[in-house]
Parts: C-alpha cells; structure tokens; sequence
C-alpha cells in the first residue's frame, strides 16, 4: 500500500495537475461545460495509455538504443529540471489555440501533462522494477490519471474556487516540488554513473 501510495503521489508531482488544469481552462474556454467535461475523460486516458506504454516499454527503449539507465536519468532529470524552472518561473510552453483544432493529444496530454521530463522518468521507472512490482506501478499510474481527469472534469469548479491568481500560484508551486524531483533523479543518474 505504501508503494502504491508513492507512485501515486510521484505521478501526480510529474503530470503538473494545476499547471494541466491552468492550461486546460485556457485552451477550452470557447468549448461548452459538456465538450470540457468529455475532453477531460479523453485527456485522462490518453494520458494513462501513454504513461502506460512508456513505463512497460522503457527496457525495450534502452536495450534498443543502447542507453544506460543512469545516462538517461541525468538526460531526462536536466529535461525535467528545465520545463519545471521554467513552470516555478510561470511562463507557459503552451500557446492558445482555437476552438475547433485538437487539442487532446497534443498539446494537452503531450507535453502539457505528459511531458519530455515525465516521459524520461517513466522510462527510468520501468526499467528499475522487477516484474511483480510493475502491477503497483501500473495502479499507482491509473490512479494519477483518473485523479488528472476528475480535476479536469471538476476544472470550472476549481477554477472559481482558487480564481486565475490561486491557479498560477498552485503551479507555480508545483513547479519548486519537480524541480526537487526532478534534482533527485539527476543525482541518482550521476551516483549510478
């Protein structure tokens, strides 16, 4: 359960749920409340079946390329380090787009939620675990996506409750704890290194 609990939270620091949520109002304001709530569903399982096949792909990824784990955890921690300094920074790496493009996949799932960083610590997740624990990786995954999603769904509630300063000071916020993250990784590549 503490595992479970773990991935969980690592997942919901990864995905940026306030700075996905800021970005979602912005790209979906000239959508309906009823469009919102079906793209918020779409974004979360898109979002959990790219989280999915990048964590169970990652050692066929590595093997394939012939990149070291550690290599690509110094890579993708300096990715992650630099999107999450720029998110503490509250510049945005998103533009508007109109209505009628979409937006669901890119940008929304990629990269606004499922990031360059993301995308390498997921790698380095999968390829560190043993068979077994890979069900609670995957669980942990699943939660943080429908968790996503339900934030999504909920985002003209949340919207009026923090207001447009409280969502960028969230993620602004968020930004500092994946720099944190983002940090640890990088120094457990160079240890392994």
């Amino acid at each position: 359960m503490n595992e479970l609990i773990s991935i969980y939270l690592k997942m919901m620091v990864l995905y940026t749920p306030f700075f996905g949520l800021s970005c979602f109002l912005a790209m979906t304001r000239k959508h309906t409340p009823a469009e919102r709530r079906r793209m918020a569903w779409q974004v979360a399982l898109a979002v959990l079946v790219s989280s999915a096949t990048l964590f169970l792909f990652g050692r066929f990824i590595f093997t394939l390329f012939g990149i070291t784990a550690d290599a690509f955890r110094i890579g993708a921690g300096s990715v992650l380090f630099l999107s999450a300094l720029a998110m503490a920074q509250g510049k945005t790496p998103v533009e508007d787009r109109e209505a009628n493009n979409g937006i669901v996949i890119v940008p929304l799932t990629i990269p606004v939620i499922v990031g360059p960083g993301t995308i390498g610590a997921l790698l380095v997740m999968g390829v560190n675990q043993a068979f077994n624990a890979r069900f609670i990786s995957l669980a942990g995954i699943a939660l943080a996506s429908m968790t996503m999603g339900l934030m999504l769904f909920l985002s003209d509630r949340i919207n009026r409750l923090l207001g447009p300063a409280g969502l960028q000071i969230v993620s602004r916020l968020t930004g500092l704890f994946v720099c944190a993250l983002a940090a640890q990784i990088i120094f457990t590549g160079i240890r392994g290194y």
